[in-house]
């Protein structure tokens, strides 16, 4: 009888134990889960945080890049207008030593310039020839200064450039028809740095568009 008992002590404490074992496994498994879950979580918040960080360094190098673009631009606007100030002090220091014989201003009230062309238009073509005319006329050598002028519309870059074009296509004509060599003109372009009327009125900017020819002596 004791040996029965102590058997049936001995398979309930190996049931006791395997239960235990059972229950241990579970919680070990359940423990397991748990960490999978938290670091899935864990990995997913960096995942975010790089593609934040890229999408932060995408952004900063585009500002980057825009600054950039901006500084170059306002470099060569600075050298224009450097140049432009260089070329306005030799024509001044030019004007100064030599004597004004003739001035003649090509504005849109007269001679109508196609807005942002630099052809030139038979109204002032027919300018240029008396100018030219009087030139050939006077029998010594002479100085010619070219200054194109705009109004105030548009990119002031675009506007220097064009009045450089309009003074040149004057050049070019007072070369080919006027006979009058190269070398004896300068053009310049002030663009719309030197209005002498309104820029706010149609008949203002009018004005503003313009080409002055000046013979020296």
């Amino acid at each position: 009888m004791m040996r029965r008992h102590t058997v049936l002590i001995a398979v309930l404490a190996a049931a006791v134990l395997a239960g235990q074992g059972c229950v241990t496994k579970k919680l070990f498994r359940k423990n397991v889960e748990e960490n999978d879950t938290r670091v899935g979580t864990v990995e997913s918040s960096v995942e975010a945080n790089q593609r934040r960080i890229g999408d932060l360094k995408t952004e900063t190098d585009q500002k980057i890049s825009d600054l950039e673009g901006e500084t170059a631009k306002a470099r060569q606007a600075g050298e224009q207008a450097m140049g432009r100030a260089d070329t306005a002090y030799e024509v001044a220091e030019r004007a100064e030593r030599g004597r004004l014989l003739w001035s003649v201003t090509l504005t849109d009230d007269s001679v109508r310039f196609t807005f942002g062309e630099a052809s030139i238009p038979s109204e002032a073509a027919a300018v240029l020839d008396d100018l030219a005319s009087n030139i050939k006329d006077y029998g010594k050598a002479v100085y010619i200064e070219i200054e194109g002028h705009t109004d105030a519309t548009g990119d002031e870059a675009w506007n220097v450039s064009l009045g450089e074009k309009r003074a040149m296509a004057v050049r070019n004509y007072l070369a080919s028809h006027g006979n009058i060599p190269l070398h004896a003109m300068n053009t310049i372009s002030m663009g719309e740095s030197q209005p002498v009327a309104d820029n706010s009125t149609s008949a203002g900017r009018a004005q503003n568009r313009r080409v002055v020819v000046r013979v020296l002596e």
